[in-house]
């Protein structure tokens, strides 16, 4: 029991060594004078502004103090929304088109033609269309999410194994059967891939709508904060979606850990740790 516990303290201190390196190399720097401090805040002087934002302490972040909460909920709001729907399509369409060589030749085509397209350049048809609101928010991180998971589905139903069906062919089971019990389950590790790369597309798109298009959230209070200069809380900000796509992709890899049951003692993922 004794080595056990030493055994996950010392994984939690190596998890935290590289980190804490760069958190003290930041400090060290911004205070050797080699860049205004005013350029470059240390980490002290982000936590500082960090704290007013999230309990609103002195007031030091002015209009931002005490909205943090507000503004992730607003951020978050948008980015689940349009991964969300991004999820239900992408898994309907890749399964669909996966599967079925007349779907795959009507559908994919189109598709491949509108993939290459980055979404950034979708902002101005997003605004005309949908206004100043959280509506071109969602249909950004809607076009960011989609394509990964798309692709990831189309990849888990086509490497399926083909012994797999004959197998529940010869048993009676129907094309829906065959798609429910075998060849979902086997595409789900492909699927769970693409949604952790999504959800990574999904922070970064709905932080460049609210540059943009929105007035609220934590990307607007980012860009914001930089027309006054207050790069300490354009470093918080960064920070926050940092750690909020983390978590996200976090969720993610424990259900995935969770569904994937199965896989734990054939893969690689057993020795995670």
């Amino acid at each position: 029991m004794s080595s056990s516990l030493a055994r996950r303290t010392y994984q939690r201190i190596d998890r935290g060594i590289v980190p804490v390196l760069i958190l003290v190399g930041w400090e060290l720097f911004s205070r050797s004078g080699v860049l205004p401090p005013a350029l470059l805040p240390a980490p002290s002087q982000v936590m500082l502004a960090w704290a007013d934002w999230v309990f609103g302490l002195d007031g030091n972040t002015q209009n931002y103090s005490g909205q943090w909460i507000h503004d992730v909920t607003a951020s978050a709001g948008r980015v689940f929304a349009g991964f969300g729907i991004a999820t239900a399509l992408g898994i309907f369409l890749g399964m669909s088109i996966g599967w079925s060589r007349k779907v795959e030749k009507l559908i994919e085509p189109t598709l491949q033609v509108l993939r290459p397209v980055p979404p950034v350049s979708w902002i101005p048809l997003a605004i005309i269309w949908f206004g100043i609101a959280d509506k071109p928010a969602i249909f950004l991180v809607f076009l960011g999410s989609f394509f990964p998971v798309l692709l990831s589905t189309i990849h888990g139903v086509k490497t399926c194994d083909r012994n797999l069906l004959r197998a529940g062919a010869m048993t009676g089971g129907t094309p829906r059967m065959l798609l429910a019990h075998i060849v979902f389950p086997a595409a789900l590790p492909s699927i769970f891939s693409g949604l952790r790369i999504a959800i990574g597309s999904a922070w970064m798109l709905t932080v460049t709508a609210e540059m943009v298009a929105v007035k609220s959230g934590v990307g607007y209070v980012l860009w914001d904060s930089y027309y006054f200069l207050r790069y300490d809380i354009v470093i918080a900000s960064m920070v926050s979606i940092g750690l909020l796509g983390f978590l996200s992709d976090f969720a993610i890899k424990h259900l995935a850990a969770h569904v994937l049951r199965w896989q734990r003692g054939s893969t690689l993922q057993a020795k995670e740790g």
